[in-house]
């Protein structure tokens, strides 16, 4: 990726695709972002192609029709703030419609298919939610299609960061092939914020600061993370929700700390 800014421009609409990012646009190789917008009663047509999709409702509730299956509900929370998410698995070569059953708002997260797995629907039941950090770094995390759940190559869950708290803390990396210790995975962070016009503090870096930026996303925002140590800061007075998609070359999330900052972890009494 070159050195463009990590903030992705977002499409001026009313309704439709307010964010589409393919992998070419973004300059690396595996993972794409939609942001789909209907008001209720509309309808929209997609295709994954050679590529495995996952529907991630991130408000209102949509059914969706296609040659595995069909599913009458799709989302049903008001807001990312209210409730947690159901995610729809979509296999390569899968032609979908989505209707809005309500106003609606879905990511389309995508990454190459390695592999052939079936269409399923995870509830809310089926969320994997739990704390991490302690103090000013407590956040929830909320698991939806991670390494123990079927899938070629795409990696889906997502993080409430409340008002004045860090999180992806201490700052963090996963752009090396070190296994067991670490994977190589492209990341997107999808942003809400609440109150809507406040925003959030990202910065993604590199050991020798030959790559460093720090943006602010507000209240529907995309930032890229094509490489090095991240970390998000929720401001006093505004709490932080981002949809986290990585992919890469092997299905697994290994991290490794900036060992400036790794005592901060170390001190922790939490499982990671």
């Amino acid at each position: 990726m070159s050195e463009r800014s990590i903030l992705v421009p977002r499409i001026p609409t009313d309704h439709g695709l307010t964010l589409d990012l393919s992998p070419q646009d973004a300059g690396w190789t595996h993972i794409g972002f939609q942001l789909l917008r209907l008001p209720a009663g509309a309808h929209w047509d997609g295709e994954t192609g050679r590529r495995e999709v996952g529907l991630v409702g991130v408000a209102g509730v949509a059914r969706v029709r296609s040659a595995t299956g069909e599913w009458p509900e799709v989302g049903g929370r008001s807001s990312p703030f209210e409730g947690l998410p159901h995610c729809l698995y979509l296999p390569a070569e899968t032609g979908y419609q989505i209707e809005a059953r309500t106003d609606l708002e879905l990511a389309i997260c995508s990454a190459p298919a390695l592999g052939e797995y079936p269409a399923r629907l995870y509830t809310p039941d089926d969320v994997h939610a739990h704390t991490r950090g302690e103090g000013q770094c407590t956040r929830q995390i909320r698991d939806m299609l991670m390494e123990d759940r079927p899938a070629g190559s795409l990696l889906l869950t997502e993080v409430y960061s409340p008002a004045g708290n860090w999180s992806s803390y201490p700052p963090h990396k996963h752009d090396q092939d070190q296994m067991p210790e670490e994977s190589i995975l492209e990341e997107t962070y999808y942003f809400h914020i609440r109150p809507a016009g406040g925003f959030a503090l990202e910065r993604v870096y590199t050991a020798d600061h030959s790559f460093d930026q720090t943006v602010a996303p507000r209240d529907g925002d995309l930032v890229l993370v094509p490489r090095g140590y991240h970390v998000v800061g929720a401001p006093h007075g505004y709490d932080a929700w981002y949809l986290n998609v990585l992919a890469g070359p092997r299905r697994a999330l290994r991290v490794s700390f900036d060992p400036d900052h790794v005592w901060i972890k170390e001190s922790w009494d939490r499982a990671w």
